[in-house]
């Protein structure tokens, strides 16, 4: 009998999430799954937190030991062959400082941090002890970081944003992306700070709050990244990604507005939406 050559497969890449457990599937962990499966990469997970939480607020955050989570963390990195690594809710100073031994014995691979300091609801998500490590220890070793506007301020100190984007530049991150979801006006604005200056993209403005925007935008740019898309194809991507999951987006409580990452998202056209 005649031998076939079974298929070659080909494996996609890993992108290693740090990220805290939503139980309302809206953002942390689920939404980097969900994003980074959509841009083609494989998620690695590890849960740096749970929360109590539903679609209006945080009212809970229980940071998880942090010699489990190296202990899980250096499993991952000796078996799989990270690409990027995407990091959100840290939950602790103490997390962080281990999730910072994690980015370096990752090597030289791009680091996407989504900066979250507070809830939608308001809730304050970082003490003092974590912006420093945050500041000292986290950002000298990131590419992008991708705050919203009062995350900018609050993380670099300043009110204007070019000082917030130049100041979190100085600390160390290469690329900063600061969004404008929570800014006023009829449109949403985008800037990318980087090596070669600001580019701007604008978006319109759609009518709900959302829950897990963040997550979305940060992990689909990770995804980008392990896929071997340049810069600005990433950062592009991930804006539109998320946009088109957010039009698509549906209510589950009497809160935020949940985002639909599927298929459905990555197949909706952005035509001339951003400018």
């Amino acid at each position: 009998m005649k031998s076939t050559s079974p298929d070659i497969l080909i494996s996609p890449p890993v992108v290693l999430c740090l990220s805290g457990h939503d139980p309302t599937g809206g953002a942390g962990i689920q939404a980097d799954i969900e994003a980074i499966r959509a841009m083609g990469a494989h998620p690695a997970t590890l849960i740096t937190a749970l929360t109590a939480q539903d679609s209006q607020n945080v009212v809970g955050v229980y940071p998880q030991d942090p010699e489990a989570l190296m202990a899980q963390g250096l499993l991952l990195l000796h078996d799989l062959n990270v690409t990027v690594i995407k990091i959100g809710l840290l939950g602790s100073h103490r997390i962080a400082r281990k999730v910072v031994d994690l980015i370096d014995m990752a090597g030289s691979v791009p680091v996407v941090l989504d900066p979250v300091l507070a809830a939608g609801g308001g809730t304050d998500l970082a003490g003092d002890q974590l912006l420093s490590v945050l500041r000292q220890d986290i950002l000298p070793r990131v590419t992008w970081v991708t705050p919203n506007v009062p995350e900018a301020r609050r993380l670099a100190g300043r009110e204007d944003l070019r000082e917030c984007a130049e100041r979190l530049m100085a600390l160390g991150a290469r690329h900063v992306m600061v969004t404008g979801t929570h800014d006023e006006g009829g449109s949403v604005i985008n800037r990318w700070y980087g090596p070669d200056g600001l580019s701007e993209w604008s978006w319109p403005r759609l009518p709900h709050d959302y829950h897990g925007s963040g997550c979305t935008l940060a992990a689909a740019l990770a995804g980008g990244l392990a896929c071997g898309k340049g810069e600005k194809e990433s950062v592009f991507g991930a804006q539109a990604f998320t946009y088109n999951a957010l039009q698509a987006a549906y209510p589950l409580g009497r809160g935020q507005w949940f985002p639909a990452r599927s298929d459905r998202a990555m197949a909706l056209g952005v035509g001339d939406v951003a400018r």
